[in-house]
């Protein structure tokens, strides 16, 4: 096999990697009914088995995106899907609510390997149009997979067990290591040797991991004051304040990330190395990249919280029927993969981004327009697939765009940093639009209620809002087989909520769209000369 062979079936064992990783975290959410049914965890375990894995993956993502530079990204990459299966073992196997979040803690772990060294090799190995290609087929993949989650999920929980969710990750491990021993060339880079900043380390993961924590648990917990339904506890230990745990979360955050700058500013001065360079962010394309990554990411995926809900408990749609529906963004994602080659003979990556972004915006806006309570897949599909054309165009070319003037040697850092940062767009995405949801869900059903049926009670009343509000739209049958029409308010409350999260999410593409603007790479397409030393000439 030659070395361009080699190179493009390596891509392929890379994608399959970064789609083990991914599903993963979609993957459990359709099977959690049935893990509650089969070993009885908790709503709070429920919560912490969902939660977990995103947490421990965003906390590590700098960490491993560093390593990687230093010790070979070939190297971490195989340690981590290694990692990921043993991880995937324990969870398949688990008998218990704690131990299967255990196995989600450390699949995290696995996952933070995975994900920023793919990055890393895909940026040093390609070059030029092979690289916006390969980045093409990385962000399809990513667009893909998140679809494909659900869908598998499903089929796996409604005709085998909940454990194979888990536990088809095992021979997928094994098939990737052996494809990646056989087509990656390992690499690291000498200049990226020497003594580990372990505190720099330690406190990237204490910034990372509060602020996602906060993100993702402020509705539960309370933005502010306790949230009395659902108080903080850790074994038997509940959190004795009127303050919620929240904003202690993000005082943390706050905290460790001007200690961190002040500490590597300290360290570069000396001559030490740091954790993370903070030249990167001299870099404009980079810094300015990664601004527009995180906003993307608010409205990207934080809809995909939304969709599911909707058609599970107003379509009334089972888990495989929801999966084969969220299909259409799955197959908008892979067919923008293949339109990509194509579009980059004729016009830059920056070009294809602002074109996937527009796709994105009309596909969400479109959806929250049309959709009604009477809506089925006819009507979804279609914005599903515009929608995953666009995430397919401009997800994986905004990753090349932020990457391309990055030194090679600085490849895992700068990995690791776009990586975080759409993770934490993507945790803030989930909470904005996750409280737009249920707040207009709420406060609609509640003015129908109070309108239409001033008969019932008000306590009454109060309860049936209580109870759309905390079972995420789950009690919508079951109010419709009481009394259809509480239950037909109730569904179009939730349409209501599902829509303007829509609106959201399509504003927040559009600021993203706009914040493209001020990329400008320095580096020509086609080239793959390392840029200057201090890029801040230019911004």
């Amino acid at each position: 096999m030659n070395s361009t062979r080699k190179k493009w079936f390596g891509l392929l064992f890379i994608s399959l990697a970064v789609a083990m990783i991914i599903v993963d975290a979609t993957i459990v959410n359709v099977a959690i009914p049935s893990i509650i049914d089969d070993i009885g965890i908790t709503s709070t375990q429920v919560q912490w088995v969902q939660e977990s894995y995103t947490l421990v993956f965003a906390a590590l993502l700098l960490v491993f995106g560093s390593l990687a530079d230093r010790h070979g990204r070939k190297r971490l990459l195989i340690l981590g899907i290694a990692v990921f299966g043993a991880a995937s073992i324990f969870a398949a196997l688990a008998p218990n609510g704690e131990l299967l979040i255990l196995a989600r803690v450390l699949q995290g772990v696995g996952g933070a390997m995975v994900l920023p060294t793919t990055l890393s090799i895909i940026n040093t190995g390609f070059a030029g149009r092979e690289r916006g290609i390969a980045f093409a087929v990385w962000g399809a993949t990513i667009g893909g997979t998140v679809a494909l989650g659900p869908l598998l999920g499903g089929w796996l929980t409604e005709y085998y067990s909940w454990r194979w969710a888990f536990g088809i990750n095992i021979p997928l491990g094994l098939i990737i290591i052996i494809g990646l021993l056989a087509t990656v060339s390992d690499h690291r880079d000498p200049s990226a040797q020497g003594r580990i900043d372990f505190g720099g380390a330690i406190i990237s993961v204490f910034a990372s991991a509060s602020l996602v924590f906060g993100l993702i648990e402020g509705r539960t917990y309370g933005w502010w004051a306790v949230n009395p339904a659902n108080t903080f506890t850790i074994g038997s230990w509940e959190w004795p304040f009127a303050v919620s745990v929240v904003p202690l979360s993000f005082t943390v955050t706050v905290i460790s990330v001007v200690l961190f700058i002040v500490r590597a500013r300290r360290r570069e001065r000396l001559g030490q190395a740091s954790f993370l360079s903070l030249s990167l962010f001299t870099i404009p394309s980079f810094r300015n990249g990664n601004v527009a990554a995180l906003i993307v990411s608010l409205g990207e995926f934080g809809i995909l919280l939304a969709i599911p809900l909707w058609l599970q408990n107003v379509a009334g749609y089972g888990a495989l029927e929801t999966g084969f529906v969220l299909l259409a963004l799955a197959i908008g994602s892979f067919v923008a993969s293949g339109l990509s080659s194509g579009l980059l003979k004729v016009m830059s990556p920056l070009v294809i981004v602002r074109i996937g972004l527009l796709l994105e915006f009309v596909g969400v806006l479109a959806l929250g327009i049309g959709l009604a309570a009477t809506s089925t897949w006819v009507l979804l599909a279609p914005c599903l697939f515009i929608y995953g054309l666009g995430v397919g165009l401009a997800t994986a070319q905004l990753t090349g765009v932020i990457l391309v003037d990055v030194p090679k040697q600085l490849s895992g850092q700068a990995s690791g940093t776009q990586s975080t940062a759409r993770q934490i767009g993507s945790a803030l995405g989930i909470a904005v639009l996750g409280t737009v949801l249920f707040t207009v869900s709420s406060t609609s059903f509640a003015t129908t209620l109070d309108q239409q049926f001033s008969s019932i009670p008000s306590s009454a009343r109060s309860q049936l809002v209580t109870t759309l509000d905390r079972s995420a739209g789950a009690a919508i049958p079951a109010l419709r087989a009481q009394d259809p029409s509480v239950g037909v308010a109730a569904a179009d409350a939730f349409t209501a909520g599902t829509q303007w999260s829509a609106y959201v999410g399509s504003a927040f593409l559009i600021f993203g769209f706009a914040a493209t603007f001020r990329l400008h790479p320095q580096r020509p397409e086609g080239s793959d000369a390392e840029v200057a030393k201090d890029p801040a000439t230019e911004s």
